[in-house]
């Protein structure tokens, strides 16, 4: 498929919804107003879009689903619905668990997302909805259930459910944030206010963490961009989510190189490299970081072609050793006349301080293997406010937890001798 027609899949700058497929309802009988939903051995989903939904014929998707409302919600018009589901977490017991859909917050080609409420706790969750493919394992289900960390989405359970046409379909529990990055950025954006600086070091900071975690577990994530951070506009906690991209990248295999949106699609992948490590993420990073200061992505290419064009306009042409480190099976474009890049400095245009600009320009390097780490990128003095004694956000409240760091963090930290670097300062 083209990339003009596969953009307004992958890299339309709208903001993401984050979705599931059509469900056809399971098997309810007359007598019952719930279903049960039966775990079934888990396949691979489809790749999937983004799209919005609004509440128009909720209560049509909600029995396609397999969930339908209670005759008291039916009678008020509130379009709720309640399903029953055997659920499964990490390594938890199967169990019943019972949830009231609230509404739907995001549909895609590849699905549904669908806010809810567990009965029994009152606990608000988000349910993503996928159509499987039963003769594979599902591997956004495989490495969720690897992860665990503050500023990863936490998968809380999962459980599978029939449709009409003998169609399998996947649903993910997860922890509920209320907005995107995208979305808080684009708050500013309309009031004509760039995010405060100390808002970006907090945020990039959080990201950086999360990317060096699933990055010490060889995990790939592979659509790094604002739509798929979630934030808490009360707490500034931010997660990483969506891992139907993500992959554990092995070493001498190959793997597509048509992946990542657009705007933030590394060079290597640009050029078509099969074989690619994490720096890709990282590129990605860099670009969400120029994307905060400046309130708009950096390099906004309209296809494959432009969009090396955007990046070799602020780059400047790369060198032969350049284009062997990114893809050196390459034999496609040509570049008969060189371009100068621009400097930071000139792109920012007084919007990032000097320290931004030194990281952004550790991590949007042509050579991956010249991209500053996200765990060294965590030691970087942009982020040295953070570590400063009794720093708190501008409204007075604490910041929200940056060093409760995992036994694994710590001990990669003191591998890299970056602990003392990376710690709160006492004074």
């Amino acid at each position: 498929m083209s990339d003009r027609r596969r953009k307004t899949k992958r890299d339309s700058y709208k903001e993401f919804k984050p979705s599931t497929s059509r469900l056809k309802s399971a098997a309810s009988s007359s007598t019952s107003r719930k279903s049960t939903i039966n775990r079934i051995s888990r396949p691979r989903p489809r790749p999937g879009g983004k799209g919005t939904a609004n509440s128009k014929g909720l209560h049509r998707r909600l029995a396609n689903m397999g969930l339908h409302e209670d005759e008291k919600g039916s009678r008020n018009r509130d379009k709720k619905g309640t399903g029953t589901a055997e659920a499964t977490g990490r390594s938890r017991p199967s169990k019943e668990i019972q949830y009231t859909a609230n509404s739907i917050i995001g549909k895609g080609s590849f699905g549904v997302v669908y806010k809810a409420t567990v009965t029994n706790t009152e606990e608000v969750v988000a349910i993503k909805k996928v159509l499987q493919d039963r003769r594979f394992k599902n591997r956004e289900l495989e490495i969720m259930r690897m992860m665990r960390h503050p500023n990863v989405v936490e998968l809380k359970h999962s459980f599978y459910a029939k449709g009409e046409k003998d169609d399998l379909y996947l649903n993910l529990v997860m922890e509920y944030v209320p907005i995107t990055v995208h979305h808080h950025l684009k708050s500013f954006f309309k009031i004509k206010k760039a995010i405060p600086v100390f808002l970006v070091r907090l945020y990039m900071y959080q990201i950086s963490r999360a990317l060096a975690y699933i990055h010490s577990l060889g995990i790939c994530h592979r659509d790094i961009k604002p739509h798929n951070l979630l934030m808490d506009p009360r707490s500034h906690v931010c997660k990483l989510i969506d891992f139907g991209s993500a992959k554990i990248l092995v070493s001498g295999q190959p793997n597509v190189a048509y992946i990542c949106s657009r705007y933030y699609r590394a060079p290597e992948l640009v050029f078509e490299a099969t074989e690619y490590t994490t720096a890709i993420d990282v590129w990605s990073m860099g670009c969400v970081m120029v994307e905060l200061f400046l309130g708009r992505p950096v390099f906004m290419g309209q296809s494959r072609e432009h969009q090396l064009v955007e990046i070799v306009k602020k780059l400047g042409t790369p060198t032969k050793d350049q284009m062997q480190k990114m893809n050196p099976d390459h034999r496609g474009l040509k570049f008969a006349h060189p371009i100068k890049g621009q400097s930071w400095s000139t792109i920012f245009r007084g919007k990032a301080p000097v320290d931004a600009i030194d990281l952004v320009s550790q991590v949007l390097q042509y050579d991956p293997s010249r991209r500053i780490t996200c765990f060294k990128a965590l030691a970087h003095p942009f982020f040295d406010e953070l570590r400063k004694p009794g720093v708190k956000l501008a409204d007075g409240k604490a910041l929200p937890p940056l060093f409760n760091f995992t036994d694994s963090e710590v001990k990669q930290s003191r591998k890299m001798n970056l602990m003392d670097k990376i710690m709160p300062t006492s004074k």
